[in-house]
């Protein structure tokens, strides 16, 4: 049994009104308990909770501090490509907008990575693709790794979906973590926003988590683009998304990020639901309410202020710095981003910010780092 077939169990339509069904005496139970099932999360992001943001956020930093400490991950995005098959009507790389495409050479991947040392001390990196499985498919990504791995402590990567052998290869080529956003788990509207492309397949892409899984990656991360669909719903079939993967690969490690939408080229699709500053907190602190040890990311997408109040309530991984074009270090810095980055301060600012705070700073993998 894989997701495809768990996540039809769960009603779009009755998930969502359970959650608006929510009342404050609900939040308070799951406020009290020590270990929480779905129904309780959807209480903690339910309207019902938002009068509870302050012992929520005092929960939120007691489970991360006794977890994590009080340190914040640093890691740094790098976009090898924006050359992409799909059609997302979301992203500035999709395959109809008229761009400059670039698929970096392992010259200049290596130039881009001299750049990102002299902004920081990050051990820790991200490589990114758009979709492209001809010129730039499992053969490049794996190539990519290892050209990269001897720079960093941590390798990371966020690429079309592969299959199950694929990524056990990308597992012996060195990569600790590989992230998949499944963008929404609508079934019904996922097509929407995903017209074409091998992304325009749900279950092929609601299955990649599982392939992960079988072959032995040392962690995963989750999201949802928030924007599209109603994000409580989206984020309460991530909950039990989650746990399933627990239940199924409990070998794994798992993070969690939030992107919000940004701006990008093309016709900008504009957001079906706004999630304002406060409803972020919420949903950050619910999700570290509701697990205790999954790691929190939250990328540049968010503006200073926002990152600055939030990083030690419950927060565990920032990047900084980030560019999100191919080559924006370096090689290409007036290419296209893939979206608009709010908070633009370099790594030294972002850290001086971090120890303000009272916070320390991390900069390679959270696995990797508690145990050396």
């Amino acid at each position: 049994m894989s997701f495809t077939e768990e996540i039809d169990r769960y009603s779009w339509v009755e998930t969502t009104g359970r959650i608006y069904a929510k009342t404050v005496g609900d939040v308070e139970r799951a406020l009290n308990k020590e270990v929480l099932d779905v129904e309780d999360f959807m209480a903690l992001v339910s309207p019902a909770a938002a009068g509870y943001l302050e012992p929520m956020a005092a929960l939120s930093r007691k489970y991360t501090q006794q977890r994590f400490g009080k340190t914040i991950q640093f890691y740094v995005p790098l976009y090898l490509t924006n050359s992409c098959i799909n059609h997302c009507v979301y992203c500035g790389f999709n395959h109809n907008n008229p761009i400059r495409r670039i698929i970096l050479t392992d010259e200049e991947i290596l130039e881009e990575v001299k750049a990102i040392k002299t902004i920081g001390n990050f051990q820790h990196v991200l490589l990114v693709t758009g979709e492209n499985p001809r010129d730039a498919g499992i053969d490049y990504i794996e190539n990519a790794v290892k050209l990269v791995r001897p720079y960093f402590s941590s390798v990371s990567v966020e690429v079309q979906p592969l299959k199950e052998k694929e990524y056990a290869g990308l597992d012996q080529a060195g990569v600790n973590t590989v992230y998949c956003y499944q963008e929404t788990y609508c079934r019904e509207r996922y097509k929407l926003y995903h017209p074409k492309g091998m992304k325009s397949k749900f279950d092929w892409r609601l299955d990649t988590f599982d392939r992960i899984g079988k072959a032995g990656i040392h962690k995963m991360g989750l999201g949802v683009l928030i924007g599209l669909e109603d994000w409580r719903t989206d984020v309460v079939m991530m909950a039990y998304h989650l746990r399933y993967l627990q239940k199924n690969y409990w070998k794994t490690k798992y993070s969690i990020s939030f992107p919000r939408m940004r701006p990008h080229e093309g016709n900008f699709f504009r957001p079906n639901v706004i999630m304002s500053d406060k409803e972020l907190a919420q949903l950050i602190f619910a999700f570290r309410i509701f697990d205790h040890d999954v790691e929190l990311a939250l990328s540049t997408r968010e503006n200073r202020r926002f990152r600055d109040n939030i990083m030690s309530l419950g927060i565990t991984s920032m990047s900084a710095g980030s560019k999100t074009d191919p080559g924006g270090y370096a090689v290409y810095p007036q290419a296209l981003e893939q979206f608009s980055v709010n908070d633009d301060r370099s790594p030294a600012e972002v850290l001086k910010a971090v120890k303000n705070h009272g916070y320390e700073v991390v900069w390679k993998d959270w696995d990797r780092a508690l145990n050396s």
